[in-house]
């Protein structure tokens, strides 16, 4: 789930509906957290803002991760020091298998719980994340070929793409 970020909804004008009602309040973040812990028992992921982690965590259940995207490159915004350059990804369940050590030269298949690429630009949509992110998501619920994925702020359509580049690798 990428929701609007807790106490941005100016910088979305509350396109995310969602069906809980303004997003600048904790209520309904709380609802949605409840909702993903209730729906999605095998897994899910939420993004959130540096910002508002201190308020999200305590509403999580006990078993969740925190991952971090940061931006290598990033948006300066007058006045704002430091920069906002990394943001967290609230995760919770997904498989986890045992994965062999690579074959000499091949990829490690054990996602890291960091991510460094740069944001998008021009997607349209204030906080577009970039594919490399949504892949990275689905790398830390181990989600194969198969599994329902569901997207309920599905905004550009980016982690839609990134289900589908999945899909086609498979």
């Amino acid at each position: 789930a990428d929701p609007p970020y807790l106490g941005c909804c100016s910088l979305y004008g509350h396109r995310h509906g969602g069906g809980f009602g303004c997003w600048n309040d904790l209520a309904n973040h709380q609802l949605l957290i409840e909702r993903l812990t209730r729906e999605f028992p095998d897994g899910w992921a939420l993004s959130a803002s540096s910002v508002s982690l201190r308020k999200l965590l305590p509403l999580c259940p006990d078993d969740i991760r925190v991952g971090v995207w940061a931006k290598s490159f990033c948006a300066f915004k007058k006045g704002v020091r430091p920069c906002y350059a990394w943001e967290p990804v609230i995760y919770r369940g997904g498989r986890n298998v045992k994965h062999p050590p690579p074959a000499k030269g091949g990829k490690q298949t054990t996602p890291k719980d960091f991510i460094v690429c740069p944001i998008t630009l021009k997607k349209g949509l204030t906080g577009a994340k970039p594919g490399a992110v949504c892949d990275w998501v689905l790398d830390l619920l181990n989600v194969q070929s198969g599994d329902e994925v569901v997207d309920i702020f599905p905004g550009t359509g980016a982690m839609g793409a990134a289900v589908d580049r999945r899909k086609r690798a498979a």
